[in-house]
């Protein structure tokens, strides 16, 4: 069974960066890859960006597309979240999760049974 560990939450400045981290551990062969959530206080969860592990494609939502990239370091097996020019907007909890399909067509999808690390913090604010 799959587990995710984030990392690299904090607070920043408006304009700043950070990278955040998902260190999967177990097997991959359940998921199509892994997708990033964030979630604000009275806000709804949103999808920002995933990445394909059959073709490495990525996909970033409008909302930070420019800002945001997402990578992965096979050897690792640890997903990364890149955020820079980050605006108070973005401050959310972060999450990771396996997904099922990342497409441009239809963004992340993920069904009920996913596994979700344990969220991070990210603030912006001067």
């Amino acid at each position: 069974q799959v587990q995710l560990v984030e990392s690299g939450g904090g607070s920043v400045q408006p304009g700043g960066s950070l990278r955040l981290a998902c260190a999967a551990s177990g097997s991959t062969l359940d998921y199509s890859g892994i997708g990033w959530f964030r979630q604000a206080p009275a806000k709804e969860r949103e999808g920002v960006s995933c990445i394909r592990y059959s073709d490495g494609f990525t996909y970033i939502a409008p909302s930070v597309k420019g800002r945001f990239t997402v990578s992965r370091d096979k050897g690792k097996n640890t997903v990364y979240l890149q955020m820079s020019s980050l605006e108070p907007e973005d401050t959310a909890v972060y999450y990771c999760a396996t997904i099922q399909i990342c497409s441009d067509r239809s963004g992340l999808g993920y069904g009920p049974f996913e596994t979700w690390g344990q969220g991070t913090q990210v603030t912006v604010s001067a």
